[in-house]
């Protein structure tokens, strides 16, 4: 929860880097894919070798450009069906990597197999947080809640990769212990909110199940 927060005072941050990429042409499905592509391979050729500081550093980079390309869309008059798909994907792939580059870096030079469970368990719970979400929006729910959404789970996982990298001992481990309970709970606080709303509700026909009208005479 601690995004939506911290949307109006990020919205004024970028307020003149927007007004400047409207101007120049930029549009907000560049920017996307730009800050995924960015995030994607620092994550993969920093973290997953070992440069834990300077791969959180450049993925923070990156990933601040998702808070752009909404903005962005928002000023050049709206955003598209596709860009919502790209932006949602992008952000899958964004932690895919960072937690995949953590595994492959800790279960090979890094040699530390408790942590590659921790990331591979952050990474699957990260994906059900999301998933839980966007299946209840896709019958028709709500589901805005959770201890831990994308924000929290970026913090944590960045601050705890960049600080090991900086020397301080046990970093990476207290944030994806922390991070592990927290995914967890909010995946227990989604389904709740979800069987909730959903009490007594058939699901809604699919277009192919839906009565066909009546022939007109």
């Amino acid at each position: 929860m601690l995004g939506v927060n911290l949307r109006p005072a990020v919205a004024r941050f970028w307020n003149p880097v927007v007004r400047g990429l409207v101007r120049a042409g930029v549009t907000a499905d560049a920017v996307t894919l730009t800050g995924t592509l960015g995030a994607v391979a620092s994550a993969v050729f920093l973290i997953g070798n070992g440069q834990l500081f300077w791969g959180a550093f450049a993925v923070t980079l990156f990933v601040l450009l998702d808070m752009l390309d909404g903005a962005l869309a928002r000023a050049r008059g709206g955003g598209s069906l596709y860009g919502a798909v790209l932006d949602s994907t992008g952000d899958r792939a964004a932690d895919a990597a960072i937690f995949g580059a953590l595994a492959w870096w800790y279960s090979g030079e890094g040699d530390n197999r408790l942590l590659v469970l921790l990331a591979l368990l952050c990474l699957v719970l990260g994906v059900l947080t999301s998933y839980v979400k966007a299946r209840a929006e896709g019958v028709g729910l709500t589901c805005d809640v959770g201890v831990v959404e994308r924000t929290e789970r970026l913090i944590l996982v960045l601050v705890g990769t960049g600080f090991t990298g900086l020397g301080i001992p046990f970093a990476v481990h207290v944030a994806l212990w922390v991070l592990l309970a927290g995914s967890a709970v909010t995946v227990v606080q989604r389904f709740v909110v979800v069987r909730q709303q959903a009490a007594g509700r058939p699901l809604p026909p699919r277009p192919a199940d839906a009565p066909s009208a009546p022939p007109v005479p």
